[in-house]
């Protein structure tokens, strides 16, 4: 096995936009980080921390910012980013900063951090590379 293992604390998005701080009452995008990708084979998986893995199948609130899958002003298929895009062609950050996200009713687009409830899968071999997705979201009260 050869283990890569994220870095949080150096910058993962070529800008200098600052991921949201931290708040107690959504979940922590630092602990999302907890994953290392580790080659089986001839390809690399993701092996996440116990605390990450806890998650799976679990109902969780996140705060994030909306990248819009498709065109339109409502959304119920996009990406939440732990950082702000600032290049419409540009991933903000790398898989432990991206959540897939399919919402129960459109969501508003909007260019500022939103926080929704929803069920979280964590994804050990997912074809398109995704580590999470959150089904079920809706905008938290």
């Amino acid at each position: 096995h050869t283990r890569f293992k994220w870095d949080w604390s150096s910058d993962v998005c070529s800008s200098d936009l600052a991921p949201l701080p931290e708040r107690k009452d959504v979940l922590s995008w630092r602990l999302l980080a907890q994953v290392e990708l580790v080659k089986v084979k001839d390809r690399f998986q993701p092996q996440f921390s116990a605390g990450v893995a806890a998650l799976d199948a679990k109902e969780v609130k996140i705060q994030g910012f909306m990248m819009p899958l498709e065109m339109g002003d409502k959304q119920s298929h996009f990406i939440l980013s732990a950082t702000p895009q600032d290049c419409a062609y540009c991933m903000p950050g790398g898989p432990e900063t991206l959540v897939e996200l399919k919402a129960k009713r459109p969501l508003a687009y909007g260019m500022e951090p939103i926080v929704v409830t929803g069920k979280l899968a964590v994804l050990k071999d997912d074809p398109t590379g995704v580590f999470y997705r959150l089904t079920d979201a809706v905008a938290a009260k």
